[in-house]
């Protein structure tokens, strides 16, 4: 039987951060995973539930959260009831947050009986994938860190001229939500906040000094980031290991919601790969 446990805490920005800690019951000394969702995400995104406890399951303490600013709110933390908070997210903000996440991880107790702190992974999902190869890179603590259907550079998404003036003069602009027809803002902070912290928001930079075991996934059908962003990032870090899922998309062929008491079977050839990686 799986236990699943619910947790609130405080992120640095004024904003909480809501946690699940999936494991087998009566779990101790289990290698830890921490998960990112993506952009336009939260934890309990259509399968990610499933993959928890398939993770669970192969004998993982499996952790994740809604980033704090991702939209979402305590009382609804599916979906984007908080538009202000999304407009004011940021690549900073969510480093930030996967970094309470770990230091929190070291302080509770659940996380203390159940997992092994000695033994902690990330993973991220697309956005996630880049916040997780940053934090890898200067977060002793992780010993491994997985990128699934990955963005390999933040910088050139965020701090190119094209279209700036006018956001910069309107102070927002917005993006439509494929699935809830949302018109979700980015404020302009956004801009200024990724064109000052380069340095540290260098994907390239990071994955080529990572020191820790590195593992690359991605669907060969993928149309939201394309595959030579994995292949990017197998590049610049040679040590790594790349695994490119036949026919997947870009969420390894799960939908939200996901109605099904089974992982599909791209999903489940992610977990079954990062199960492999992790237990070497």
């Amino acid at each position: 039987m799986f236990k699943k446990d619910v947790f609130i805490i405080e992120g640095k920005h004024k904003k909480t951060i809501l946690i699940d800690v999936t494991c087998l019951e009566n779990a101790t000394n289990n290698p830890i995973i921490i998960f990112c969702h993506g952009y336009k995400g939260f934890k309990d995104w259509g399968a990610w539930n499933l993959m928890a406890e398939a993770f669970a399951e192969e004998g993982f303490c499996f952790i994740k959260f809604n980033f704090s600013h991702n939209g979402g709110t305590m009382e609804q933390p599916i979906d984007f009831p908080d538009l202000e908070a999304f407009g004011n997210n940021n690549y900073t903000k969510e480093l930030d947050d996967l970094q309470s996440v770990i230091d929190w991880s070291f302080e509770n107790e659940t996380i203390k009986s159940s997992g092994n702190l000695n033994d902690i992974s990330l993973m991220g999902h697309s956005r996630g994938g880049g916040i997780v190869s940053l934090k890898a890179h200067n977060e002793s603590r992780v010993k491994k860190v997985i990128s699934l259907a990955g963005v390999s550079d933040f910088l050139s998404r965020s701090v190119t001229n094209e279209g700036i003036e006018d956001w910069e003069k309107t102070g927002v602009k917005y993006v439509q939500n494929g699935r809830t027809k949302q018109k979700m803002p980015h404020y302009y902070q956004f801009y200024l906040d990724t064109n000052k912290n380069r340095t540290p928001l260098n994907i390239k930079k990071a994955v080529s000094n990572l020191k820790i075991p590195h593992l690359i996934i991605h669907g060969d059908n993928d149309t939201s980031i394309l595959i030579n962003e994995a292949e990017n990032l197998h590049k610049w870090n040679p040590d790594s290991s790349l695994v490119i899922v036949k026919n997947a998309n870009h969420v390894f062929e799960s939908k939200h919601p996901w109605n099904y008491n089974h992982l599909p079977k791209e999903l489940k050839e992610v977990v079954d790969k990062s199960v492999i990686f992790l237990k070497r």
